[in-house]
């Protein structure tokens, strides 16, 4: 092989492993974020045929999905990148509500949401066929504005997350802002966050409309290329005085519209080329579009922008290259926000981020259907935040934002990226090395939350596993062969003594738990202090859940509760003769036995 070659490939594996580092030091990073959380709603339906009072398809529902979307989505990638996360939003008292509740809690967020009764919770339904959105409806807007009493208690509950998490961490937590005009950031809300600033390490934005946010000097905003150009547009003529703020005026008939969602590929069926082959005319535009605004057209240079709305006329400024425009104006969009880091993200053309030196830096993303696409933008903003929390340089930081939304779009729903899949595409070890075996109940909770989300089957057991032997390693291999991820759940010392006897257990816990997590085919452990596992059981839902013995499945216990939580319980027998119980009576019967004198004997040569 050429030196060259070698060179490079060297070069490349310590750029990976230079990235992967970032991503293991950000492990438990504490994180707020507030904003408007929502419920996305997926719906995947068959169509076969047409109804008779009008020509639209028959559409017979197949499957429901909910997910965490908005500020909610952020804090749920936050979580499944490694770091703390809590979410302070309102959420109304209802059904969708209590859903997005429950996403929480499966992705181990810290839900220290503020329940609003009469408010609705906002949520965007989408209904699909085969790989097609076919509509999209959406509740909630700012015409749902907190009340007094709503904005009261949404900033004690600010109040006390931040200093949950700088007690829990030692440390001043990172700062989230999700801000997509539905109702939650009310100026009261954003002069307590503007005037409490120094609190937060990190403060990365995300807004709809950023004229709003000056103030904050927030460390990172992440504007799609339709809000940046809202903004340009809106300060057109405009020069802000050095240190000084920066209020615009927002002109009349200019709606929010809701969260933007970064796209990092084009619409179902077709390519970049055919796109930029049928550009659509004036009555398509590119970018946002937003119902009542006007539009923002770019001239042939890709360097001035006009209008005060946020539409990109696709015919304006023909053939001009979204990248170019916003790398020649991001000193202009770090000015009129305040920022240290710009990042503008470019739909199908992935992003470009500039910081303090004034160097653009590129990033690229990959074609995908739309459909793929949505809350990608919020995984792009976990990671970036998260990685400039941990220190990283701007360059790296921007690598793996891209990185973090580019591989969270195999697949239809709203887009979460795990760390581990982060890893996997660094190529870095995320086996037994960069496995942690022992967890915590509410992390465990999160990682069985993201094991299911792909589609990966659950396995559960528990036991004393006293002195570990040859039946509990076959029975242990079988259980994992019935599932994806087997969890084992251990009885702590108190529990073992309560249901062994004061003599037991002979290995402490901490013994007992280390030979477990050495062992290839357990991937977790977790220890209980009750004598039934039955809140464990509750917590993890497991598909299957294995018991030993020779009895039938019916006289297990825990199998009604397994049942009725949609799981099945198999049990597995031991291997003969070979027992704790057994093993421990043979080693004391031994130690009894009289031993004939050999002091005097000599050794063997």
């Amino acid at each position: 092989m050429p030196r060259g070659t070698r060179d490079g490939m060297a070069g490349g594996a310590a750029e990976q492993r230079r990235l992967a580092a970032v991503v293991e030091g950000w492990l438990g990073r504490p994180v707020l974020v507030v904003g408007d959380a929502m419920l996305d709603e997926w719906r995947f339906a068959e169509s076969d045929r047409l109804c008779r009072e009008a020509p639209a398809p028959v559409l017979t529902l197949r499957r429901r999905i909910s997910a965490a979307g908005g500020a909610a989505n952020t804090a749920v990638n936050v979580a499944a990148l490694g770091g703390r996360a809590v979410l302070v939003a309102p959420v109304g008292a209802d059904v969708a509500g209590d859903e997005l509740h429950d996403c929480l809690d499966r992705a181990g967020v810290w839900d220290r949401t503020v329940a609003q009764p009469g408010r609705p919770t906002p949520v965007k339904r989408r209904m699909l066929a085969g790989n097609q959105i076919l509509l999209r409806e959406d509740s909630g807007d700012a015409d749902d504005a907190l009340d007094d009493d709503g904005v009261a208690r949404l900033l004690t509950a600010l109040d006390c997350a931040t200093e949950e998490l700088r007690a829990a961490g030692g440390e001043a937590p990172t700062l989230v802002v999700c801000d997509y005009g539905l109702g939650a950031l009310s100026a009261a809300v954003r002069a307590w966050l503007v005037t409490h600033r120094e609190r937060y390490a990190t403060v990365a934005l995300d807004a709809h409309d950023l004229a709003d946010w000056r103030g904050l000097a927030p460390t990172v905003v992440t504007p799609s290329f339709a809000e940046a150009t809202r903004l340009l547009a809106r300060a057109a003529g405009t020069r802000p005085a050095p240190g000084a703020g920066l209020h615009l005026d927002h002109p009349d008939g200019d709606p929010a519209d809701g969260p933007s969602e970064l796209t990092v590929g084009v619409s179902p069926g077709g390519t970049l080329a055919h796109h930029a082959a049928h550009r659509p005319g004036p009555t398509n535009p590119t970018g946002e579009p937003t119902a009542g605004e006007g539009r923002v057209a770019m001239t042939g240079d890709g360097l001035t922008v006009t209008g005060t709305g946020v539409t990109v006329n696709a015919t304006a400024g023909e053939g001009v290259d979204r990248a170019v425009l916003a790398e020649s104006r991001l000193a202009e969009l770090r000015a009129h926000t305040g920022a240290d880091v710009v990042a503008v993200t470019l739909d199908t053309e992935g992003a470009v981020v500039g910081g303090a030196d004034g160097e653009p830096r590129r990033s690229h993303s990959t074609p995908v259907p739309a459909s793929h696409a949505v809350g990608a933008g919020d995984a792009y903003l976990a990671a970036m935040t998260l990685a400039l929390a941990a220190d990283a340089p701007l360059p790296t930081a921007a690598q793996l934002a891209q990185l973090a939304a580019t591989i969270t779009v195999s697949d239809t729903g709203t887009c979460v990226c795990r760390r581990e899949d982060l890893l996997v595409a660094l190529d870095a070890p995320v086996g037994r090395a960069g496995h942690r075996a022992l967890v915590g109940t509410d992390e465990l909770a999160a990682i069985v939350a993201e094991h299911r989300r792909a589609g990966r089957a659950i396995v559960f057991t528990n036991g004393c596993f006293d002195v570990l032997h040859r039946g509990h390693v076959r029975y242990l291999e079988q259980a994992r062969a019935l599932g994806d991820l087997l969890v084992v759940a251990v009885n702590s010392d108190g529990s073992v003594r309560r249901l062994k006897g004061p003599d037991r257990p002979v290995n402490p816990v901490e013994d007992r738990i280390a030979l477990l997590a050495a062992l290839v085919c357990v991937d977790h452990v977790v220890v209980f202090e009750e004598d039934s596992p039955a809140e464990l059981i509750e917590t993890v839902r497991p598909d299957v859940y294995v018991k030993g013995g020779d009895y039938p499945p019916e006289m297990v216990p825990e199998a009604p509760l397994v049942r009725r939580l949609g799981g099945q319980v198999r049990t597995l027998g031991y291997v003969p003769d070979r027992s704790t119980s057994a093993i421990i009576d043979r080693i004391r019967a031994h130690g009894q036995e009289p031993h004939e004198d050999t002091s005097l004997t000599p050794e063997p040569s």
